[in-house]
């Protein structure tokens, strides 16, 4: 390949782990750190270099990924990374970091002279795993044809929403996306536990809308990790899902919107940590709707 870059992805989990696997497998360069070195270690057997620190990890990168929990922790990793950072580098932030965070990590990007890319991601487990993640971006046309093939790499698909990775214009369409991701997952575990409460057979919910305008592939899918027990290994984790549902509704109430369902929503995915779904999939928000834990 002609465009081979040293790529560093700081942040290892579900998502971060499958981009940087991607990354090394296209034949780039790839360095990896996480604050829990254990998720960073398995990389090394697809050729990436383990970092002991974000210093360490960003020093001569080409581009520098990002894919951590949320705004202020890649402010803080970022931080950690400076003595290794060289002005000019391209740094993709692709952390749902939420609307005010994105001006202070493009703030901090000036700052250090680095070249500021809002780009957070559509997808969960599968297709960051396979490639097929829809990367939302937004930055400068100058440094496309850098950034390009990292998010070539881990995505099927880019779509551009501005020059100015500052304005935080792929970040807004992340959480107008998120929100119905969200507020679907939620849906589909009320109908199943209402269906559990009434004595009614989920086969006939399913049967009754078939192949009609209410059926979806997102509903039959979350619903079958719910009836077969398979929340594990997450998709997408239900602490993740709380998070950026309050994110969505701080974005709502800055701007004079009121988002009653993604604030239930925030709360339902809080119950479900509470009762120690946390790091199952975001569909183990079907548990917030009893007051023990269901069995099935």
């Amino acid at each position: 390949m002609t465009d081979q870059l040293t790529v560093s992805v700081l942040g290892t989990g579900i998502m971060g782990a499958a981009m940087a696997r991607n990354l090394a497998r296209a034949g780039h360069t790839v360095r990896v750190w996480n604050r829990s070195r254990d998720k960073a270690e398995p990389l090394a057997a697809d050729g990436a270099h383990v970092a002991d620190g974000p210093d360490e990890a960003v020093r001569g990168a080409d581009v520098v990924l990002t894919m951590l929990y949320d705004g202020p922790a890649a402010l803080d990793v970022m931080r950690r990374a400076v003595p290794g950072l060289s002005p000019g580098t391209v740094w993709a932030q692709s952390t749902t970091a939420g609307v005010d965070a994105v001006a202070d990590l493009a703030a901090f990007a000036h700052e250090h002279g680095l070249v500021f890319f809002d780009a957070p991601v559509l997808g969960t487990r599968q297709p960051a795993e396979a490639g097929q993640l829809l990367v939302l971006a937004a930055g400068p046309g100058a440094a496309r044809d850098t950034v390009a093939p990292v998010f070539d790499a881990v995505g099927s698909r880019t779509v551009w929403t501005g020059e100015d990775g500052a304005a935080g214009s792929a970040t807004r369409l992340k959480l107008v996306a998120n929100s119905w991701v969200l507020a679907a997952t939620n849906a589909v575990g009320e109908v199943l536990a209402l269906a559990k409460a009434l004595g009614v057979d989920p086969d006939g919910f399913f049967d009754a809308i078939a192949d009609g305008p209410l059926d979806m592939g997102y509903l039959r899918a979350k619903a079958g990790l719910i009836r077969e027990g398979a929340l594990t290994p997450a998709q997408f984790a239900v602490s993740t899902a709380e998070k950026d549902a309050r994110l969505i509704v701080e974005a709502g109430e800055a701007n004079g919107v009121r988002l009653d369902l993604a604030a239930a929503g925030a709360e339902r995915f809080a119950r479900a940590a509470a009762q120690g779904h946390g790091d199952e999939d975001m569909a183990a928000a079907y548990f917030a709707s009893f007051v023990e834990k269901a069995t099935d």
